[in-house]
């Protein structure tokens, strides 16, 4: 049974471009000596943002590409557990840290194109069905769709308020 209304794969990929635009647009107008300001009512600053979706999305990609080669997934990451996600996300942080905003932009729309062929490149089995991806673990409520669901569509969303506010208290 498809998870988050998704009744099918082009609904899914549809969501997560329409999702990504509308994140991707709201760095427009943002200089990139401005990329790493931070500010108390936002908890990333715009680089960071962007940051933390090349990791999440490269991670995911990376265990179904691990378990596909007979590989051990380590999840969520070589080296951090679960509960030490704030480690990992300034691992993300660090990976990207000297790129220009321009530059992040650009690996954001090759990810999220590799996102997408990822997801071509599935079954509907495969996204929709519990348990035929190992990494996905043993929740039934728990198909890849909706791990796919949660690093792309979730956090856009949030994201797109987080930087709205951002621009509104910096560049007004």
């Amino acid at each position: 049974m498809p998870s988050h209304d998704y009744e099918s794969k082009h609904a899914l990929k549809n969501a997560i471009h329409t999702g990504y635009l509308s994140l991707d647009i709201e760095f427009d107008g943002i200089e990139d000596s401005q990329k790493d300001i931070r500010i108390q009512e936002v908890d990333r600053t715009p680089a960071e943002i962007i940051a933390y979706q090349l990791g999440w999305m490269n991670l995911v990609m990376g265990w179904d590409r691990d378990e596909k080669m007979g590989k051990t997934v380590i999840m969520p990451a070589q080296s951090y557990k679960w509960n030490q996600l704030g480690g990992l996300y300034q691992s993300f942080y660090h990976t990207y840290a000297l790129y220009s905003l321009n530059d992040l932009r650009s690996l954001f729309k090759e990810t999220e194109q590799q996102w997408q062929d990822w997801i071509d490149s599935l079954n509907e089995e495969e996204l929709f069905t519990q348990g035929v991806r190992l990494w996905t673990g043993t929740n039934p409520r728990w198909a890849m769709v909706k791990w796919i669901h949660i690093n792309s569509v979730a956090p856009f969303k949030t994201f797109r308020s987080k930087i709205r506010k951002w621009k509104k208290l910096q560049l007004s």
